[in-house]
């Protein structure tokens, strides 16, 4: 689907008022707006037709002239100079005809009756194409009694002048001028929609902006750039900007702004389209687009809180320090002098900067963007091999506010060095990570002034994608860069290799941007300093699916079966994409303080977080793809639920799938007639140790119930005989880490006495993590 007007994407041409602005469209389903009777080419079902972007109207290109004959017009997007008042405000429905309507009559409440028939004659409904407000057709009577609902699209502030020529010529060709009407309970907003930016989305995004607002605050940035629209709007009290497509797009915008010099500087919010999105999701606007609605998106611009952002100047010249027949062949200026997110050099450089050499050369071959991540993917398992980077700390000198580094890059053989400014990178990746104690280094911020210097190593960016972080170097507000042969570096993701220079980081200044606000209406604002802590300690509880499956309208027990898999800390602002990370640290870092046979089964990588409604008993599954939506604090403040489909579970009640009752039956006849419960096998396992190993909840329940005490609980035998696996399954079922024998010793003391410092750690970390109350299955044996 095409733009076939170019007045929807600026104001240059003549246009005429109440004209349709028309797309190209072959969307099956699509009928003409005519009907049977008008219609040209009522029994060709392959006639090219059209399709209004402002009022949704479909009609064959051969019907164009019947519909000028029937005189039905498009809303208008903008006033005649002199035909009203430019302040007044009264602004008319735009009611047009529809065969096709969802939703229900806002008069009688009932569903609109749909009809498939292209020859049915029948007006099902009648909708504004301004307030979306839809009617059914017997009510077309009282439409002019329904009162019309104020929004974003005021047009009234858009006006034609009849300027002549040497007057259009002064104002650049732009006869449209912009008298604002000031309130400050209004928030005018500009879309700006790169169509090229994640596949087919962007031109989806931009249609349906010109179906929700006025056309005219909608432009396309693939036929002009943002500049002219900017210079219109600027005098618009409390405007408001959301940029369609990539950081790409944003920094784009941000440079027009400084250009323009706007005050004050309108916010910018961001909607993100494609894969990165590194400053979008520092900003609350997630790592791409989900198919939220746009009325959605249109609220969380307007209701964002606006926040600041540094942006960072980059001068380059050449090395003073070396001769010009010393200098590399390279290039002598970086691809741009400002950066918002990064600037980069080594490793992950050199791989865009392939990427980018080889889709220039063939571009065909980088159509599809699963190849485009398996050529990434071989790039840098290529300069792995290659070794490519390797010498990167010989060839540089970094210099933090007279600090230098270059010892220290130098000791540790970085390969790569990343000056950044926010706190994600590489498509959401945090490598300044959280300095927790550390004294010498703060929280990293987008608006305090001074940028993260992070150095990796091959192992520490591979250790990225599992919630690693680099080595964290210095947080500076100036940086002078001294490079002594061509190395690849990139700004923001555009990559070059850069001849020997000496590159100077410094402030140049604050942009306006609008933070996303995700809270409910049952939530703390966030804005508010007092509603959410700067640290949240959370603990993590997992289940299995078939707990909550039968488990799911009881919420309490839910939370009783569940097994503590750990504590983490996290900022209060958090959202669960970051708190996935922490969770999968906390898998790893279990896992190499304790030996294998003690670590607890591993999460799959299908596990999901659970949402803890207050208002409702029950919990819901969260998406993997709407997890940068949520905080932390939206589903809990002190403990979080993760569902694992794959977890494996002994089960501890009644009898398990297969076995007979007559089997529990027996038992408990032997045990009548005097057999040993405490008896123990070659393995020297007792029944209780095989009851609890093979899930045979009535048995371990029994032998419980009725074995002798002799102060000792069955984890205390265990602990004190070694038995490493036996002491991890009891603790799984629920065995309780707290309870004393005879002598005053836990399950972990008599670890230590039998001489298994690493059992006693294992019983004392699990310790801690048993805060959920459970059923206490033991007594003394």
């Amino acid at each position: 689907m095409s733009i076939t007007n170019s007045g929807i994407s600026g104001f240059r041409c003549p246009c005429q008022e109440k004209e349709h602005l028309w797309l190209e469209t072959n969307v099956s389903g699509d009928l003409c707006y005519l009907g049977e009777e008008s219609c040209q080419v009522k029994f060709s079902k392959s006639a090219l037709r059209r399709k209004c972007a402002a009022c949704k109207i479909v009609v064959h290109n051969a019907c164009m002239e019947q519909l000028e004959k029937i005189n039905f017009r498009c809303k208008p997007t903008f006033r005649e100079g002199g035909s009203r008042s430019p302040r007044e405000n009264f602004v008319r429905h735009h009611w047009v005809h529809r065969r096709r309507q969802e939703g229900k009559c806002k008069q009688c409440g009932k569903g609109f009756q749909q009809k498939f028939s292209f020859h049915s004659k029948e007006i099902v409904a009648i909708s504004c194409s301004w307030c979306k407000l839809a009617v059914s057709g017997q009510y077309s009577g009282f439409t002019l009694s329904f009162p019309f609902a104020q929004n974003h699209h005021n047009f009234s502030w858009l006006t034609h002048e009849s300027f002549q020529e040497k007057s259009l010529a002064d104002n650049k060709g732009r006869p449209f001028v912009i008298k604002p009407i000031s309130s400050p309970l209004m928030k005018p907003l500009l879309v700006f929609v790169n169509p090229k930016s994640g596949g087919n989305q962007g031109t989806k995004i931009l249609q349906t902006f010109m179906w929700y607002l006025n056309p005219r605050q909608v432009f396309d940035l693939s036929q002009e750039g943002p500049k002219d629209a900017l210079e219109l709007y600027r005098k618009v009290p409390n405007l408001r900007i959301l940029a369609c497509g990539g950081d790409g797009t944003v920094g784009w915008i941000l440079s027009i702004l400084d250009e323009l010099q706007l005050n004050p500087q309108p916010p910018v919010a961001v909607l993100p389209l494609g894969t990165g999105n590194d400053l979008a999701r520092t900003l609350n606007w997630g790592g791409g687009y989900t198919d939220e609605p746009v009325s959605k998106i249109l609220c969380h611009v307007e209701d964002g809180t606006i926040v600041q952002l540094d942006r960072w100047n980059l001068q380059v010249e050449r090395n003073p320090d070396l001769q010009q027949d010393e200098l590399e062949d390279g290039a002598r200026k970086l691809p741009l002098s400002v950066f918002n997110n990064y600037f980069s050099l080594g490793f992950d450089a050199h791989v865009t900067l392939e990427f980018h050499e080889s889709r220039e050369a063939n571009p065909e071959k980088f159509n599809s963007r699963f190849r485009n991540k398996m050529f990434y993917a071989g790039a840098a398992f290529s300069d792995f091999l290659q070794r490519s980077s390797r010498d990167l700390s010989k060839h540089v000198k970094v210099v933090c506010d007279g600090t230098d580094l270059t010892p220290k890059i130098q000791e540790l053989k970085f390969q790569c060095i990343v000056f950044l400014n926010i706190p994600r990178y590489c498509a959401g990746t945090m490598p300044w990570g959280n300095p927790g104690d550390h004294r010498d280094f703060e929280p990293q911020r987008h608006d305090d002034g001074y940028i993260e210097v992070i150095g990796f190593t091959m192992a520490s960016l591979a250790a990225l994608q599992v919630g690693g972080h680099g080595e964290r170097l210095h947080q500076c507000r100036e940086v002078t860069l001294l490079t002594y042969k061509s190395i690849p570096m990139q700004v923001d993701g555009e990559p070059c290799r850069l001849a020997p220079s000496l590159i100077r980081i410094s402030l140049r200044n604050q942009a306006n941007m609008v933070q996303k606000s995700k809270r409910r209406t049952s939530m703390p604002l966030l804005n508010d300093p007092h509603s959410i802590p700067d640290r949240l300690r959370i603990r993590v509880n997992r289940i299995n699916l078939q707990e909550y499956e039968g488990l799911l309208y009881d919420k309490e027990k839910l939370r009783e079966a569940s097994i503590p898999l750990g504590i983490i800390v996290v900022r209060g602002d958090c959202d669960l994409e970051t708190c996935r990370m922490y969770i999968d640290r906390l898998q790893e870092d279990q896992e190499s303080s304790f030996p294998r046979v003690l670590s607890v089964q591993r999460l799959s990588p299908r596990w999901c977080f659970l949402d803890v409604m207050p208002q409702v008993r029950y919990l819901f599954l969260i998406s993997l793809r709407q997890e940068h939506l949520h905080f932390v604090t939206e589903i809990s403040q002190d403990e979080i639920f993760i569902l694992d489909p794959e977890l494996v579970m002994s089960q501890q009640g009644g009898t398990p799938p297969g076995m007979p009752d007559l089997v529990v039956e027996q038992f408990i006849e032997c045990c009548k007639k005097g057999a040993n419960l405490l008896i123990q096998g070659p393995d020297h396992g007792s029944l209780l140790h095989h009851a609890a190993k093979t899930g045979h909840g009535e048995i371990v329940k029994y032998i419980l119930e009725h074995g002798e005490s002799q102060g000792e609980t069955a984890l205390h035998k265990a602990a004190c005989q070694r038995h490493r696996a036996i002491c991890q399954l009891l603790v799984d079922v629920g065995a309780s880490l707290r309870k004393t024998d005879s002598k005053g010793k836990t399950p972990r003391d008599r670890a230590q006495q039998a001489g298994d410092p690493d059992l006693a750690s294992y019983l004392e970390s699990r310790q801690n993590y048993q805060m959920v109350p459970h059923e206490d299955l033991e007594t003394a044996v």
